[in-house]
Parts: structure tokens; C-alpha cells; sequence
């Protein structure tokens, strides 16, 4: 299967993810924000990478910019709950401008997140 980079802030959720993603076959590294993601990927290769918009020291939307960037290639799958002030969906609508494979707005179910990994994936 498939090498998976999940990039979230809260330990909780990063390791329920990374427990669904290797529960499917998939290997997962994680990383708790966009900066040490970045590190990150300077040693390890993936074929996917789930990131969270909404984090602290470098968030999701800076993190894929400097993909961009990097032409880094991978595809990306943006996640996010959003905040009181600011609906989930305006952070993902951010997010798919800049070239990300899908979205997920937080909670989502399993079966959701297999979609998208499969179509991120295809």
C-alpha cells in the first residue's frame, strides 16, 4: 500500500488517523505541524500527505504553498474542523485553490476517509 504523511496538530486525532490508515494497509509517518512536516520530508519519501489546515507554528495552507513550491508532486489530502469564527469550509475552499486532491470537513467517518485516500491515490 501506500506511504502516508498525516500532518495534525492534535495527538489524539494524529494517532486515530494514523491507527484507521495502518488498520488499511498503509504505512504512516506523522508530523504535528507544517514546519516539522517539512523536515520531515526532506528524509522520508510518501506517496500521500493528509494535513490539517489549522495549526500552529506553519499551518496546512502555508505548509502546501511551500509544496507548491517545491513542486513536491504529492498529492494532498486538506482536513480541517475549522473555528468559531471561521466555517471549516472557507480554510478547504482555500486549500482546493492551491491544488489539493480532496477535502474532509472534521468529524468524518472512516468510510470517508477511505474515499478520499483511494481517490487521492488512483
Amino acid at each position: 500500500m501506500a506511504h502516508i504523511l498525516v500532518v495534525e496538530d492534535d495527538a489524539q486525532f494524529r494517532q486515530m488517523l494514523a491507527q484507521m490508515l495502518t488498520q488499511d494497509g498503509h504505512q504512516v509517518s506523522m508530523a504535528g505541524d507544517g514546519m516539522e512536516a517539512l523536515q520531515l520530508l526532506e528524509r522520508i519519501s510518501t506517496d500521500l500527505i493528509i494535513t490539517d489546515i489549522l495549526m500552529p507554528n506553519k499551518d496546512g495552507i502555508e505548509t502546501i504553498m511551500e509544496l507548491s513550491q517545491r513542486r513536491c508532486g504529492v498529492p494532498i489530502i486538506a482536513i480541517s474542523g475549522g473555528r468559531r469564527s471561521i466555517a471549516a469550509e472557507f480554510n478547504l475552499s482555500s486549500a482546493v485553490v492551491l491544488g489539493v486532491r480532496a477535502t474532509l470537513v472534521k468529524p468524518f467517518t472512516r468510510d470517508d476517509l477511505r474515499k478520499v485516500v483511494s481517490a487521492a491515490l488512483a
